[in-house]
C-alpha cells in the first residue's frame, strides 16, 4: 500500500467563473496529520474553500497512519472505509495520502493543484441538474432530499464537520509542524437509501460544528449535495 505520495503542483488557480451550478462540487481530501506529504494538500483545500463558493470541500482523516509516534485525533474508520470504497470503484486496493476525489469520480494526488482545479472545472461543466437537498441546522437538524417529482436512487450520507482547526503536531513525520486544517470531517453516517420522491428527516446534530449531506449513487456519481 502506497501511503504517502507527494507531487508538487502549481499554485491553485481560480476556477473560471460561470453560471451558478445547481449544487456544489464535492472535493474530498483523504489525509492524515502523520503524513509528511499532506500539509500542501491541506493548504490547497483551504485556498479552494476561500476562492470558490461553489465547492463543498471536506477533509477526511484516515486511520492507517496512526501509530506510536503520532495519532491523528480526527482520524475516523469511516474515512478509511470511504477511501477504500473509492479505490474499489476503480478495481484497485491501492490507497494513499494525500488523495483528492472530485465529485465522486476523478481521483488524484491531493497536492497537485493543476489536476485538482482541472477536475473541478470538468465537474462543473458536467453538472446539468441536481436532486434538491436542503439543511436547516440547529440543536435538531432538519433535512430534505428530493421533491415529490424527483426520480432516481442513491445513498444519503450525513457528514458532520468542523470548518477550521490548527494543530501543533507533536511527533512523527510532521513533528514540530503546525497544520491548518479545513472542513475536518468529525462524523460519517448514512440515513438510508433514497428511492425518489421527497424524504425528510429531523435528527440530532451529528458530531461536528457544521452539517453536510451528499446523495450519491453506488458508482460514486453525486446527485445532490448541500452544507450548512
Amino acid at each position: 500500500m502506497n501511503r504517502a505520495l507527494l507531487v508538487l503542483g502549481a499554485l491553485a488557480l481560480p476556477v473560471a467563473a460561470g453560471a451558478a451550478a445547481p449544487r456544489p462540487v464535492v472535493v474530498e481530501l483523504f489525509t492524515s496529520e502523520a503524513c509528511s506529504s499532506c500539509p500542501p494538500a491541506e493548504a490547497l483545500l483551504g485556498r479552494l474553500k476561500t476562492t470558490d463558493a461553489d465547492l463543498l470541500p471536506l477533509s477526511f482523516h484516515v486511520t492507517y497512519w496512526n501509530g506510536p509516534a503520532w495519532t491523528d485525533q480526527y482520524a475516523l474508520q469511516g474515512a478509511t472505509d470511504r477511501q477504500a470504497w473509492y479505490a474499489g470503484l476503480q478495481n484497485s486496493q491501492n490507497v494513499y495520502t494525500p488523495e483528492a476525489v472530485v465529485d465522486g469520480g476523478a481521483q488524484m494526488v491531493g497536492s497537485n493543484a493543476g489536476a485538482v482545479t482541472a477536475a473541478i472545472a470538468a465537474a462543473k461543466r458536467a453538472i446539468t441538474a441536481a436532486v434538491p437537498v436542503s439543511i436547516k441546522d440547529g440543536a435538531m437538524v432538519t433535512l430534505t432530499v428530493g421533491t415529490t417529482a424527483s426520480t432516481g436512487t442513491g445513498t444519503i450520507w450525513l457528514i458532520g464537520f468542523d470548518p477550521h482547526h490548527v494543530t501543533r503536531i507533536g511527533g512523527g513525520e510532521n513533528g514540530g509542524a503546525t497544520i491548518a486544517e479545513t472542513n475536518v470531517v468529525r462524523s460519517i453516517a448514512t440515513l438510508g437509501t433514497w428511492l425518489g420522491g421527497l424524504q425528510s428527516f429531523t435528527i440530532p446534530h451529528p458530531a461536528g460544528a457544521k452539517v453536510a449531506v451528499i446523495l450519491q449513487q453506488d458508482n460514486g456519481v453525486i446527485e445532490g449535495a448541500a452544507a450548512d
